[in-house]
């Protein structure tokens, strides 16, 4: 399947309080299938329901799958996240409870995730010659320029210095 590039230089604006959400698994013993795979699997009716039910505040994903297989979502907010996270008629807190029962402090596999709220002023985001992805793709994709701040200072463009930084 192939995606749209947009040649030149691209940024994301999301609105202050946007979250970066990172959830992954860890395969550490690959031959226990049985431990493994339905954490695994889990994240698949998740992905689904947050993606089909707006009201959550989930705005978009990306997967790469290995060893330690890793989710990047973005969130609307941090409460809209939590909200989801403890909402025992979702997906989510059944599956956890499931896997805190069957796979606890075993080792076979391990979870993980980190959330961190974004403000507008204290990020750096571009896009080069690529399809709308990551934080562009879940919020806004905003053009910066063609070539970047050089051409900007050609054409007497006194904001290209602090375009730069966005």
């Amino acid at each position: 399947m192939s995606q749209k590039v947009y040649p030149g230089r691209y940024a994301a604006a999301p609105p202050d309080g946007t979250v970066v959400f990172l959830i992954g698994m860890r395969i550490n013993k690959w031959w226990k299938v049985h431990r493994w795979l339905p954490a695994f699997i889990a994240m698949v009716p998740m992905l689904k329901e947050v993606i089909r039910q707006s009201e959550h505040g989930f705005l978009g994903y990306h997967v790469w799958f290995g060893r330690t297989t890793i989710v990047v979502q973005y969130w609307k907010d941090m409460d809209e996240l939590l909200a989801y996270a403890r909402n025992a008629g979702a997906e989510h807190l059944p599956s956890w409870r499931n896997y805190n029962k069957k796979v606890g402090n075993n080792g076979d596999v391990g979870v993980w995730h980190e959330a961190y709220i974004t403000h507008p002023d204290q990020m750096h985001i571009i896009y080069r010659n690529m399809p709308e992805f990551g934080m562009g793709k879940a919020t806004e994709h905003v053009h910066r320029g063609g070539n970047g701040p050089a051409e900007a200072r050609r054409r007497g463009d006194e904001s290209a210095h602090s375009n730069e930084a966005r």
